[in-house]
């Protein structure tokens, strides 16, 4: 394997390169004219052992569904390691995601409506077969949901995110990140469509309160206010044809720097799957057409600890220590090559440690709680022409995260939904909203505060408040 010459496990780096939440993407070609991906991992995410053992589970995880037959997932060719850095390489491109085509959406033709519904159905068929599999994605935004060339959306990144946090897996977060994309989507592509875009907010409402797959029945029985093309991704393949000519924001210049090429003894092995096969090292441009894990460096034995974790049925959240041997594999070449400075040690030492440090402090938070909500409007009588201030407070058991709640006005059948973020350490969270009332006559309106998630299963939390218009 060669990185100095652009190259990366049989592809070509071709460019662009942009930034994800992992870390840096590059455009890629294969040998043989494929186009595909490589994501070389942020250092900072990877530098705990750990963490490595994850990441192989849940690539292998990955591939498995993959292999199944799920189509909504961008595939994995390999997990590789070279020159001390981690590198995914995916049989296609990762590029490009829903928030690229949204900076081209005032484009003559761009995304519409109908391109909207398909991504939406398209990613909730991808989460609800994850789901099914006891596995999530774990950060679905725009940002990962990719348009294939056929103009079919694929969800990238599936797991990653969480295996290397040690975040345990929460599929009502990918529940409320589908919802916001619908949201999103409803704002950007469906905004000249005000009968699609009522839709799209209504299923993301449905999806926050009953679920994705309730969600997904209610975007197919509204379809007869789409386009005609949705079914078909008529209008996101016509958009991907003029893509080239476009130069998404953060998008461009030339491929991530790589340093020299290893020496021999240095180079990445890849292994079947546990106990389908022999270990061996890769040549320079040979690819692996099996599930892999990896192995940092040689002399690594066969019963790894990943083997161990995959044989146990273990999902890819969960990891046993590593072994003395796979640590010690694991030291970055820097620290057992000559030459090499106290300082930088010291450096990588520090990186290490504060890797599993945030790893630890992320994976042992306590779960975000709402146990209680109150809401009050005011008892003196509203005048004439007045804008009554709703105002309600969600009590929680201190600990931080995404709250989804509704409010339901007597007056107006849709609910209002809103989102927060809450900050650790707080019991209580205010929330508000203004109800305006004109004209003549008497009026008592209520207001119910519901709240979505998280919520306790089989259990509704809410309260609700009323208030006196009287205007003559």
């Amino acid at each position: 394997m060669n990185t100095d010459q652009g190259g990366v496990a049989g592809f070509r780096l071709t460019g662009p390169t942009w930034a994800g939440d992992l870390g840096i993407w590059s455009s890629a070609v294969a040998a043989d004219g494929r186009r595909g991906g490589a994501l070389r991992f942020d250092p900072r995410l990877v530098a705990d052992p750990s963490a490595r053992e994850r990441l192989i589970a849940a690539v292998v995880a990955d591939r498995r569904l993959t292999q199944s037959g799920l189509a909504g997932l961008v595939p994995i060719a390999d997990l590789i390691t070279a020159q001390d850095e981690i590198w995914l390489i995916t049989s296609e491109p990762a590029a490009p995601t829903v928030r690229d085509l949204l900076s081209i959406a005032a484009g003559s033709p761009g995304p519409d409506a109908g391109s909207a519904a398909t991504v939406l159905m398209e990613t909730a068929r991808a989460l609800l077969a994850v789901h099914s599999s006891g596995l999530v994605h774990g950060e679905l935004h725009p940002g990962t949901v990719v348009i294939a060339p056929d103009g079919s959306a694929l969800l990238a990144e599936r797991g990653l995110l969480d295996a290397l946090l040690g975040r345990p897996p929460a599929p009502e977060r990918d529940v409320a990140a589908w919802a916001s994309l619908a949201r999103g989507l409803a704002a950007t592509w469906a905004s000249a469509d005000r009968e699609a875009a009522g839709l799209l907010e209504r299923v993301a409402a449905t999806a926050s309160i009953r679920g994705l797959a309730a969600a997904r029945d209610a975007l197919l029985a509204g379809r007869d206010v789409l386009p005609s093309g949705f079914t078909t991704r008529d209008r996101l393949a016509e958009t991907l044809h003029r893509w080239p000519t476009y130069e998404a924001p953060g998008r461009g210049g030339p491929p991530p720097p790589v340093p020299a090429a290893p020496d021999e003894g240095e180079i990445v092995t890849l292994l079947h799957v546990p106990g389908t096969g022999e270990q061996r090292t890769l040549g320079a441009d040979e690819h692996q057409p099996e599930d892999v894990v990896l192995r940092f460096g040689p002399g690594v034995p066969a019963e790894t600890t990943a083997a161990q974790i995959w044989r146990a049925g273990r999902d890819q959240q969960q990891t046993e220590p590593p072994s003395d041997r796979l640590r010690a594999a694991a030291v970055p070449r820097a620290r057992r090559r000559r030459g090499r400075t106290i300082l930088s040690s010291a450096i990588l030492a520090l990186m290490v440690v504060g890797a599993l440090a945030l790893w630890l402090f992320r994976g042992s938070s306590t779960p975000l709680e709402v146990t209680k909500v109150d809401v009050s409007a005011p008892r003196k009588t509203q005048g004439c022409d007045t804008t009554v201030k709703i105002t309600g407070v969600l009590h929680t058991n201190g600990a931080g995260g995404e709250v989804s709640y509704q409010w339901k006005r007597s007056d107006r059948k849709e609910p209002i939904v809103q989102t927060d973020q809450i900050s650790s350490g707080a019991t209580s969270h205010k929330v508000s909203l203004d109800w305006t009332v004109k004209g003549e006559g008497s009026f008592k309106g209520t207001i119910t505060l519901s709240l979505l998630s998280p919520a306790p299963e089989g259990k509704k939390i809410q309260d609700r408040a009323t208030f006196t218009y009287k205007c003559s």
